[in-house]
């Protein structure tokens, strides 16, 4: 077996039989589940009151704790998953519905006949190359300095390297007027990003299974490799034992026409994010909840869902969670915790093992889940198995410096009532050891951070904007109303707790943050619902975080750059006052904050109509600032209906747009590079 543990008295793979009683670890358990277990279990709800969890309350000293057994472990795991299991169906009975007055019938969206996957499963700068490269350029438009992130595009200058499809393209990028494509080579799976460390290209790749031919190792070709999609490989997981694994493939590219697979792996979960500071990459996974293969979510005996057979289809949903249950129970820990595997020299695969230890349960209420962050050493000279450090329990966001990273859970309700607030969890952990991210403690923070952005890490304090959501009594709703406002926060590890320091007064009621940004011992927030009101905040002062200023002006920013100490560049909407949509169109802005108290938008540009896109407006890696140079690019998309002739294409705009930004002066549109090209190929069949 490859997961290790203490033995047992029945030896490492200590097992109870099929379908009996849970094992008296009650302190081994997550203490969520063992307090909604406690009101199912022995209960029977045929005809009855339907047996649902009550709303654990929010945990207000989050923490993770080490397994301190393999036992323990599967345990916590299958009493989690027959908590879900049994939820989920108590709520397809008729006594449940009826209950809230509402429809009746079969799930919403599900077949008549056949098992589906589970309504709370989740769907899912190196150097190098040659010298005398130019003076600057552009990478990764990464949050924090020297914490490179993973992207499908990389480049030092002279080479530049782009994952497309299933294959890496190789480039030689300087002198400019010589850009050539120099080679390719077919990766296994689905390419999702990548890094470039030194010679070395690290993709990481969506596959469903490790497969024994691997990747291609000649250029411009390579080896047969499995056909893929991200739909099939590690895009969507939790369908009866089809989680999906991320492949690690290191390339050597010091000969860009002829680059070499050096290294393959494959880590258990599908690919999420990853980051790269001083030699150690550290790669975060999800494991979406792997069932057992023959699980059902509904009886499929005919007319079950019929008025008539009220009874009968209580009485069919209560010998359902019963079989279910058996089958949660009759897995192996091997089986609910897929092993990794190392590529040998020989080109056989060899497993490496998980050791039980190095899960961490949660004492908070959070989604059915695996968080893993796997370290990475890309400076050794042999391919070593990954150091993994997992989290039982669904994540969402991750932020990291070159020293920690924080990844964060929101409370898990049952259901939305009234008197409730939304709360996240985030958990702490330290990156000094260069093979493995060890923990260092969690905190509870009211509200929902929006992405990345929302965090960061200044001299040992971490800062946090947050939409604050709670649900006040409403008598047009059961589940009451909700009302939204915003503020900062800060925290500081005391102990194995990210105890609070302070927090700004909260602001923007009935809005949502749209974006944020933290420079120094400022900070920048922006909400919306009609208008964009830009907040600056005085952090200098953990203990105070405080606004200090505000600016009201049409639309909203998705995304805050600085450029300087006192200027801001943002990507965002348009909108008129109102905030009406006819009015829509992507706006650029610059923002003059040398003076916190009144913050001034100094220029705007206006690009495209109603209909235009662009990654930058979510995705900040594709927002490409210049410094240097005061150009900024970004990809654009457009649509102009009043011109269609019937003919979407010829109607449909795809270029880069790149404009020059002054501080002074504003921006100036410089030029567009066409993409129509590409797409009147793709669909010139259609």
């Amino acid at each position: 077996p490859g997961i290790q543990g203490p033995p047992t008295p029945a030896g490492p793979w200590h097992r109870r039989g099929k379908g009996s009683p849970a094992m008296n670890n009650q302190d081994n358990r997550r203490w969520w589940v063992v307090l909604a277990w406690t009101g199912l279990t022995g209960c029977s709800s045929g005809g009855g009151e339907p047996v649902i969890p009550e709303n654990q309350p929010v945990q207000m000293n989050a923490r993770l704790q080490a397994f301190e057994s393999c036992e323990a472990l599967e345990s916590y795991i299958e009493d989690a998953a027959v908590l879900d299991m049994r939820t989920s169906l108590e709520r397809n009975k008729p006594s449940y519905w009826e209950s809230y007055g509402g429809w009746y019938g079969p799930p919403r969206g599900i077949p008549s006949e056949g098992p589906v996957a589970s309504p709370s499963a989740p769907p899912e700068a190196g150097a190098g190359g040659d010298s005398g490269g130019p003076s600057n350029h552009t990478g990764t438009n990464n949050q924090v300095e020297g914490v490179d992130e993973a992207d499908f595009v990389k480049n030092d200058g002279t080479r530049l390297f782009v994952l497309s499809g299933q294959k890496l393209y190789l480039h030689r990028s300087w002198p400019a007027q010589s850009l050539r494509a120099e080679s390719s080579l077919t990766v296994e799976g689905w390419p999702r990003q990548m890094f470039l460390h030194g010679d070395k290209v690290v993709i990481f790749s969506g596959v469903s299974n490790p497969s024994g031919s691997g990747s291609g190792g000649k250029g411009g070709g390579g080896a047969d490799v499995p056909s893929c999609s991200p739909m099939s490989c590690g895009g969507y997981g939790g369908y009866y034992g089809m989680s999906g694994f991320t492949k690690v493939t290191t390339v050597d590219v010091s000969q860009l026409a002829a680059p070499r697979v050096v290294g393959e792996q494959y880590l258990p979960g599908d690919y999420h994010d990853a980051r790269l500071a001083g030699g150690s990459a550290r790669v975060v996974l999800r494991e979406p909840f792997n069932w057992p293969e023959g699980l059902s979510w509904y009886p499929s005996f005919e007319g079950a869902y019929s008025p008539g057979r009220k009874e009968e289809l209580e009485k069919a949903i209560d010998a359902l969670i019963r079989e279910n249950e058996k089958l949660i129970r009759a897995r192996s820990l091997t089986q609910w915790l897929p092993e990794g595997r190392l590529r040998q020299a020989d080109g056989s695969l060899a497993t490496w093992p998980r050791t039980c230890q190095d899960f961490l349960r949660t004492n908070a209420p959070t989604p059915l889940g695996f968080a893993t962050v796997a370290s990475l050493d890309l400076d050794a000279a042999v391919a070593q198995a990954p150091g993994l450090t997992t989290i039982v329990a669904e994540t969402d966001l991750v932020y990291a410096t070159a020293s920690s990273i924080y990844l964060s859970a929101r409370h898990w309700w049952w259901w939305e009532q009234a008197g409730q607030s939304d709360y996240s969890y985030v958990h702490k952990l330290d990156l000094t050891q260069r093979h493995q991210a060890q923990y260092v403690a969690s905190g509870t923070v009211e509200g929902h951070p929006l992405d990345q952005f929302s965090f960061d890490e200044h001299e040992g304090v971490l800062r946090v904007a947050t939409t604050l959501t709670r649900r006040v009594e409403d008598p047009q709703s059961r589940w009451g109303r909700a009302v939204t406002t915003s503020r900062v926060a800060t925290y500081a590890p005391q102990g194995t707790q990210l105890a609070l320091v302070g927090q700004s007064a909260e602001l923007a009621e009935g809005e949502r943050i749209y974006s944020a940004r933290f420079v120094g011992n400022k900070g920048y927030m922006v909400t919306f619902r009609q208008v964009d009101p830009l907040f600056t905040f005085d952090l200098s002062n953990p203990a105070q975080p405080h606004k200090v200023g505000e600016l009201k002006v049409p639309g909203f920013s998705s995304y805050i750059h600085p450029v300087d100490d006192t200027h801001l560049l943002t990507v965002g909407e348009d909108r008129a006052a109102d905030g009406s949509w006819p009015s829509r169109a992507i706006k650029l802005s610059l923002f003059d904050v040398s003076d916190l108290a009144r913050p001034r938008e100094v220029a705007t540009q206006r690009v495209g109509s109603l209909s235009s896109g662009s990654e930058a407006l979510y995705d900040h890696k594709a927002f490409n600032y210049f410094a240097a140079k005061g150009l900024l690019a970004i990809p654009f998309t457009d649509w102009n209906w009043q011109h269609s002739n019937g003919d979407y294409w010829s109607s449909f705009t795809s270029d880069l747009r790149v404009f020059r930004v002054n501080t002074t002066t504003g921006f100036t549109p410089v030029g567009t590079l066409d993409m129509s090209d590409l797409y009147r190929t793709v669909n010139s069949s259609n």
